[in-house]
């Protein structure tokens, strides 16, 4: 089963981090949403930290948070190397792309949920 850590996951259904959850659960991904705060998203446990997640690599790992926080939390996500690293719209910027892939990442900038065949701005 293909795992994905998505960090900036909420329990908001009307927040892509959210809906990210949602879709790859339903494609049978195994999901570990990350969320300082929330135990569960969408009936999955959460995580306050990629670095708790109980898996040593991950094959993805998609970013609904602001790029000044992800310059933050970059170093940790390559602690658990993913296969693709997706910053999503808004998530990206030139130095954390620059610091993602200095750090030997795999970076894919665009929407981790279109990228799966679904329109994050028609689901419920």
């Amino acid at each position: 089963m293909p795992t994905i850590a998505i960090i900036g996951a909420s329990p908001d259904r009307k927040k892509y981090g959210n809906k990210a959850v949602r879709v790859y659960a339903e494609q049978g991904y195994q999901v570990f949403p990350i969320h300082p705060k929330a135990p569960e998203v969408e009936g999955h446990k959460a995580y306050r930290s990629i670095l708790d997640v109980p898996v040593k690599t991950l094959d993805m790992v998609s970013v609904y948070l602001s790029p000044e926080i992800g310059m933050k939390v970059v170093e940790e996500v390559a602690q658990k190397p993913p296969k693709e690293l997706w910053l999503n719209p808004g998530a990206e910027s030139p130095e954390l792309v620059e610091k993602a892939e200095k750090l030997g990442l795999n970076v894919i900038v665009a929407c981790s949920i279109a990228a799966r065949g679904v329109s994050p701005e028609k689901m419920e």
